[in-house]
């Protein structure tokens, strides 16, 4: 159990660091001046999911246990695996960048506020009067010192900053190997025996319905194909190392029981998923998005000589005719513009 609290402290460190390092205060800034990142990070990642998960839990019937699990999971910020895969589809990796960001910084007060909101339908069990909040808001606040440092050192040391972005998503997929294995080592089978079937259809129905619900938000916003596929990774990648962490260092294993695998369970499905919209753009959105940039440039360019040529200045006011008297007329000619 020590182990296994140091390794999930260790991993959600480097992954903040790694965060922290992908930042740029020149871009933060602009973002900050048109804060449409931050909106969709806003309303992406602290309305749409984490009203996902409650009816889910919901829908499911799940008992107060599970139910607080999926409702850790979808109330956090974006995770890392999502600038990954937003590179992966040709996505706005500034935006990616920012919405992971931002989503992280305003976790600090919004999700201990969506917990307790979402938690008041099993407000009388004792796994949600027992709910720490505090702790939460605790561990979401330690984040904030490796982010800070990553800004730094991508300030300072840019190639640095580079190579510890590189370490923290290896570090990401390690991290998550080494918990299943050990997980499956220490606890065996019985643990996932004991996961309700519900809970799987979550695990799989969430990240997948939070993809969705990303890219309709994108379409709302007008936004163009490649931040589509942006917000929509964005949304639908939960930080699930900070799930993992929030649920072994705040909840006794007692009381939370099997459900510290669903952030396992949902970053198996999400990168599952994730990695079925990545083959399917590569096997038939890459070349659609190609013609429909090539035809845009080739718009672009036929306007422009249309235009040219339309431009011929004519700079005669009119022509002088004789007629049959000798008498001089002048006739208006119209000029081009």
């Amino acid at each position: 159990s020590q182990g296994l609290s140091v390794l999930v402290g260790l991993g959600l460190c480097v992954t903040m660091l790694g965060l922290g390092c992908a930042v740029e205060l020149g871009q933060l800034g602009q973002q900050l001046r048109r804060p449409v990142g931050l909106l969709l990070a806003l309303l992406g990642q602290f309305v749409a999911m984490p009203l996902l998960a409650f009816l889910l839990a919901l829908i499911f019937a799940l008992d107060e246990v599970a139910a607080v699990a999926v409702l850790i999971c979808g109330c956090c910020p974006g995770g890392n695996l999502s600038n990954l895969m937003s590179v992966l589809v040709d996505g706005d990796m500034n935006l990616s960048i920012i919405m992971t960001a931002s989503s992280t910084l305003l976790a600090l007060f919004l999700m201990p506020l969506c917990l307790w909101i979402y938690s008041r339908h099993w407000i009388n069990t004792a796994v949600v009067q027992l709910l720490p909040l505090g702790a939460v808001s605790l561990t979401l606040g330690s984040t904030l010192l490796p982010i800070g440092l990553g800004v730094l050192i991508r300030y300072r040391h840019p190639r640095a900053a580079d190579l510890l972005v590189k370490i923290s998503l290896w570090s990401l997929l390690v991290t998550l190997v080494v918990l299943f294995i050990l997980t499956g080592t220490m606890l065996g089978p019985d643990l996932l025996a004991q996961i309700p079937a519900s809970v799987y259809a979550i695990a799989v129905l969430m990240p997948l319905a939070g993809y969705a619900l990303g890219y309709g938000l994108a379409t709302v916003f007008k936004m163009p194909p490649h931040c589509r596929r942006t917000v929509s990774l964005e949304t639908g990648c939960q930080n699930v190392q900070l799930c993992t962490a929030i649920l072994k260092l705040t909840f006794s294993p007692e009381l939370i029981g099997s459900m510290y695998m669903f952030p396992l369970l949902y970053v198996l499905f999400q990168s599952a998923e994730a990695g079925l919209f990545v083959l399917a753009y590569k096997m038939y959105g890459r070349d659609s998005y190609k013609q429909d940039t090539l035809g845009e440039e080739e718009d672009t360019d036929i306007s422009y000589k249309k235009l040219k040529e339309e431009e011929v200045a004519d700079t005669s006011y009119g022509t002088v005719t004789t007629d049959e008297h000798n008498s001089i007329q002048m006739q208006p000619t119209q000029t081009a513009l």
